[in-house]
């Protein structure tokens, strides 16, 4: 059975990564002061758009969404004939447009997708499913990258449904924002108020940096540390996250991303100890500079990393 996998452009993973394990990405487009960009995880159109100045607060950005017939007719012309059963890994639901396109979608697909395939002198049926990753940004690079995993094991198209979609609930992300007067600002032209003036105000002028984490059963969701500084913040979530390994995760990788360049993302406080801890206990760490999408939502100079585990507590990973 050829299975593949679709993700939307708001998943954070390496590119060599994408493209070694033949990732389709729903590419976003970006709208900043009237010009476009469109996130493809392309690291030169990443570039052109770091460099063009977008990210800063004076400019007005927004995202659109791939739309219902965009992803029919990505399936129809590059995957139904390609593939017999497809993954396609949206955003948390309440983030964007694009699961509800993507459903809206599929029945689409399936209901025309037969004629493509006997063209194509291929018979059997083909079939996918929708999966809302009830996470964003890092968290999604996980559940990508566990998904690559269990399908390079051969396992049967029933079990690889069950299990990806368990594997949706021991997604435990961090994220950590350097300016939450930017999110704030952006989430208002997006109808999102869940930061307030005052916390901006507040977390500005005191110097406070927060560290938010969450779980995709819904555990957390809200900050769990108040770092001195954007420093502390990421040595704290560091901190967290070998402490994790070393108890034990359910997946082989870790993901981390960062809204600043490799290099300055391998300098980051703990990062060489995230990496060492990594390699003793076996666990792959996909670490990558944020893509547009992120950076978008989050802001630049932002850090985030996703792992899966057991239930536990944040405070309890020291």
């Amino acid at each position: 059975m050829r299975v593949g996998l679709i993700v939307d452009s708001a998943c954070e993973l390496p590119y060599s990564f994408i493209k070694e394990n033949n990732i389709f990405i729903l590419p976003v487009t970006v709208k900043v002061d009237g010009h476009t960009f469109v996130d493809d995880h392309d690291p030169q159109t990443t570039r052109r758009f770091y460099d063009s100045g977008s990210m800063q607060l004076g400019h007005q950005a927004t995202t659109e969404a791939y739309t219902v017939d965009q992803i029919y007719n990505l399936f129809m012309d590059e995957i139904v004939n390609q593939y017999d059963f497809a993954f396609l890994e949206t955003i948390a639901e309440d983030r964007s447009e694009i699961y509800q396109n993507a459903i809206a979608a599929m029945h689409r697909i399936i209901a025309s997708y037969r004629p493509h395939r006997q063209a194509a002198g291929l018979s059997g049926k083909f079939s996918m499913r929708v999966v809302n990753s009830k996470t964003f940004f890092s968290g999604q690079g996980l559940l990508a990258a566990h998904t690559v995993h269990l399908i390079n094991q051969g396992i049967g198209k029933n079990q690889l449904r069950e299990e990806v979609s368990h594997f949706t609930q021991h997604i435990f992300g961090c994220a950590i924002p350097r300016d939450l007067e930017y999110i704030r600002q952006r989430g208002r032209q997006r109808g999102d108020k869940s930061v307030s003036a005052l916390q901006a105000f507040l977390a500005k002028h005191l110097k406070i940096t927060p560290l938010l984490w969450g779980a995709g059963s819904g555990e957390g969701g809200g900050p769990v540390y108040r770092g001195r500084s954007f420093e502390a913040a990421v040595e704290r979530m560091i901190d967290y996250a070998c402490a994790r390994i070393r108890q034990g995760l359910l997946s082989p990788y870790v993901v981390f991303s960062a809204g600043m360049e490799e290099h300055e993302m391998f300098a980051l406080p703990g990062f060489d100890r995230l990496i060492q801890t990594c390699k003793e206990h076996d666990v792959t760490l996909l670490a990558s500079p944020a893509n547009i999408t992120s950076n978008i939502y989050v802001g630049p100079g932002g850090a985030g990393l996703a792992l899966a585990a057991e239930p536990h507590r944040f405070e309890d990973m020291r």
